[in-house]
């Protein structure tokens, strides 16, 4: 719904309880009637910029009830737009996805898969993935490295922390010694090896966030010290 220039836009939302629990994550539903959500020409502005950032697209079915009266705006008591039935009152909270995976090293030199699979097939990256329900973090980068690599770690502490808001992603990385040598390719690799530094593919890894965390450890481990990095990977203009 466009804005008339010094004109409030009137947005008629579904006025939704949130003392009913949902059994879908994500979802807090309730339906007892209808709210009028005033929108002024600065507000309608940072909704659609919400719109064109955080959102890859118009959702047309309730994943609750498969309703198509989902529409796209501001609830009452919250301050950006959600996805919002209109059929049994639904407000999906689309969140970010955690990615959890490890930087397992032996010595001087750090293991690395070569993707088997889309984005990035033939790439060489680290042993990572989306974090399941039901595990811790640390629980996630032990399976990731698993699971791509057949390798066994120890992990040592939580290294690298990346934002990538454009694509509403968060990167948890586990610096990890490896407890023997019987690694090898997972179903989503073609080959697992260990580089040094100097033989590593630099300008065959699959993603900025995996060539940062290579490139502080590899930093870090000359001055014999391993802090907590943090960052923000913007996308390319």
């Amino acid at each position: 719904m466009g804005a008339v220039v010094g004109v409030p836009t009137l947005l008629y939302l579904p006025f939704c309880s949130f003392n009913i629990a949902s059994p879908l994550p994500n979802v807090i539903y309730g339906f007892t009637g209808f709210k009028i959500v005033e929108l002024h020409k600065a507000e309608q502005g940072r909704t659609d910029g919400w719109n064109r950032r955080r959102y890859t697209g118009a959702m047309k079915f309730c994943s609750h009830c498969g309703s198509d009266a989902v529409s796209f705006a501001i609830p009452e008591g919250d301050d950006r737009p959600r996805h919002l039935c209109g059929g049994c009152g639904a407000i999906h909270y689309i969140n970010p996805r955690v990615i959890v995976g490890s930087l397992p090293y032996l010595g001087d030199r750090v293991l690395l898969c070569k993707r088997a699979i889309e984005p990035r097939l033939g790439l060489w990256t680290l042993p990572a993935g989306f974090m399941e329900n039901g595990e811790t973090s640390e629980e996630g980068a032990l399976r990731e490295s698993w699971e791509e690599a057949r390798a066994n770690i120890r992990v040592d502490d939580l290294y690298t922390i990346y934002d990538i808001p454009h694509i509403n992603q968060v990167y948890l990385m586990y610096r990890g010694e490896l407890t023997d040598t019987n690694f090898g390719p997972g179903p989503e690799s073609l080959e697992v090896e260990l580089f040094h530094e100097e033989e590593i593919p630099w300008e065959e890894i699959a993603f900025p966030i995996m060539r940062e965390t290579l490139e502080h450890y590899f930093s870090d481990r000359r001055e014999g010290r391993f802090p907590l990095h943090r960052g923000v990977i913007h996308r390319k203009l």
